[in-house]
């Protein structure tokens, strides 16, 4: 998931260190005239009532209009195209798919469950054939029933990566790995009958020919991209601007950048659909350029979440802490926040001299620059998030990060600077995107601790909105002299493939929107892949997951900040809301509802 993915709101620029320092001494005391609950004086269900667990779970009522705001807007809304991690969670209010995660708190939320099909598939014992049957009674908006050939087409869309370019490509990748299709929009074949690897025998079964198998499948049918399409509604590039519901909400009215306006579809049947409740009447976000005017608007009542959920900034923060405390959670958010070491650009050619960058590094100083324990999170000593099998979390400390060395360790980071042949430093670069606060504060902790043992660095800003074109091409990188690139990596879906593939496999290094940045080449790491993909068993999933992340903490290519945490908002109105390991920590949307149905 790229940060793109969850793509934070443009926090304001005051996220200096000893703004953070203030903050969580606010915080360590429970802060505000609630007494760290909140739940007597405005109805708020009690700080972290909704972290992994359900508040005001039975409260919810139909009725009413669920009120959203953003300090931006989605990437697409377009099914195929959007990859934000708030437009994945939101689009199940107007798409779906065979599968979807399940409607649960916490880990539960990260599991697949049957939403269009009856059931989850029929598989093959080589792994190879997933076969569905489609439930009864399912609907477009317009009444007409939802085929199995709209399901094919959606993803068939996948392939169209000249008009609608931006989303994942598991399929893609997965069901044609060597490119042979053209897609829906020039396809020339006689017969129409586009990817092969998809059959439709009829209009209620969906069978997938997978010509290797890969044990992840059903994690990917389950992304917003899977969803279904109907071929005379598709309007190409301009989907995104009002798509074609298959859900119980539909979109009334969207001004980009505006606002947006989703209201029921009265052709949706509850009895098609175990997964969505549909409580509000009617949904709204509302899209800011100011992050904190956002933050005041959550804090007024006037809104009930911010969509993003990427936290609060400082200042919202701190009054929130203050005085809302029983209307905030503090999730972990599934994110690894980072720096990666690129070894084209020497001297991280030399792994001594990227192990002399982590080991010299102030750990603590880092993670207060993130914003502390509660809002930037506990300290990372590895690069496989929580909510992915086969993470060990702060058991797995190769470094001693979060331990002995958490300050950083001068001596130890001098001898491998010896033994890289650099005993007096060098100096680097540390790319940073220039509307991302908090990394630019990261960059100048990181700046700091590596002169204490000879580093030189200078921080260079550039255009965040670029990152692809910027960070995402190595020959850039080379040329800027970037051996440092700060970012951060949240999983598509909770597995290994789904976080760690397109960082570290080098199938994955690309000339322009790449996110292999270490350039990481390891033929045992790559063999390790292809041999995840290929199991079926779950534990040894989870076994081999634990090998991939010890391989490349061996080779010193990332620098872990934090195992990512949040302070975010959800108002007094709120009912059924929880936070789902499925949506990276996020509240689960699809069934929020109001308590009292106005």
């Amino acid at each position: 998931m790229t940060t793109q993915r969850t793509s934070g709101r443009r926090k304001q620029a005051v996220a200096a260190a000893a703004a953070v320092a203030a903050l969580l001494t606010t915080a360590a005391c429970g802060g505000g005239s609630d007494n760290g609950n909140g739940g007597s004086k405005n109805g708020a269900a009690g700080y972290d009532a909704a972290n992994n667990k359900v508040a005001q779970a039975s409260a919810a009522k139909k009725g009413g209009t669920l009120k959203f705001g953003s300090a931006q807007d989605a990437d697409s809304w377009d099914t195929t195209r959007g990859y934000y991690g708030f437009m994945w969670n939101f689009s199940r209010y107007y798409s779906r798919q065979l599968v979807t995660n399940k409607t649960e708190p916490g880990k539960a939320g990260a599991e697949v469950t049957p939403d269009l099909a009856t059931g989850l598939a029929k598989v093959s014992d080589d792994g190879k054939t997933y076969e569905y049957t489609l439930r009864d009674g399912l609907t477009w908006e317009d009444g007409k029933p939802i085929t199995s050939q709209d399901i094919k087409y959606g993803i068939e869309r996948v392939w169209a990566q000249d008009v609608l370019s931006g989303g994942p490509v598991y399929l893609k990748d997965v069901l044609d790995p060597k490119g042979e299709y053209k897609g829906p929009y020039k396809d020339k074949a006689k017969d129409k009958l586009g990817l092969k690897a998809i059959e439709t025998p009829d209009e209620k079964t969906i069978i997938f020919k997978l010509p290797e198998a890969n044990s992840d499948f059903e994690e990917m049918l389950a992304l917003t991209s899977a969803s279904p399409v109907r071929q005379d509604k598709d309007t190409k590039a301009k989907y995104g601007l009002h798509p074609f519901s298959s859900g119980p909400y539909k979109f009334e009215s969207y001004s980009p950048g505006k606002n947006l306006t989703l209201v029921r579809n009265d052709k949706w049947k509850q009895s098609s659909d175990p997964i969505r409740k549909a409580y509000p009447n009617k949904i709204t976000i509302q899209f800011f350029s100011d992050a904190n005017q956002l933050d005041q608007r959550l804090l007024n009542g006037d809104l009930d979440l911010d969509a993003n959920q990427t936290g609060m900034s400082p200042q919202g923060r701190t009054t929130a802490l203050k005085q809302h405390k029983g209307n905030l959670d503090n999730p972990v958010s599934g994110y690894v926040r980072y720096a990666a070491f690129p070894q084209s650009v020497k001297p991280f050619d030399n792994i001594h001299c990227r192990k002399a960058v982590i080991i010299g590094a102030d750990h603590e100083s880092l993670q207060t620059a993130r914003g502390g324990p509660l809002a930037g999170g506990d300290i990372g000593t590895n690069m496989l998030p929580p909510s992915v099998a086969g993470a060990e979390g702060q058991k797995y400390d190769p470094y001693n990060a979060a331990g002995a060395d958490k300050k950083g360790n001068v001596a130890k980071a001098k001898e491998e600077l010896k033994a890289c042949g650099k005993p007096n430093g060098f100096s680097t670069t540390i790319a940073v995107r220039n509307n991302k606060p908090v990394e630019v504060a990261t960059a100048q902790s990181l700046q700091a601790s590596l002169k204490k043992i000879g580093i030189k660095t200078e921080i260079d800003q550039y255009d965040g909105s670029q990152s692809s074109s910027v960070i995402g091409s190595p020959s850039n990188v080379k040329k800027k002299n970037y051996g440092i690139i700060i970012m951060g990596w949240g999983p598509d879906f909770p597995t290994v493939q789904g976080y760690g593939m397109p960082l570290w496999d080098s199938k994955y290094i690309l000339s322009s929107g790449n996110n292999n940045y270490a350039l990481i080449k390891d033929k045992s790491i790559d063999g390790l892949f292809d041999k995840y993909v290929k199991t079926l068993d779950d534990a040894e999933k989870a076994t081999i997951s634990t090998e991939i992340n010890h391989k490349v903490m061996e080779g010193g290519y990332y620098l872990p900040f934090v195992f990512e945490k949040f302070i975010n908002f959800r108002s007094s109105r709120l009912a059924n809301v929880y936070t789902s390991d499925g949506y990276s920590g996020m509240y689960d949307f699809v069934n929020l509802g109001l308590k009292s149905g106005n």
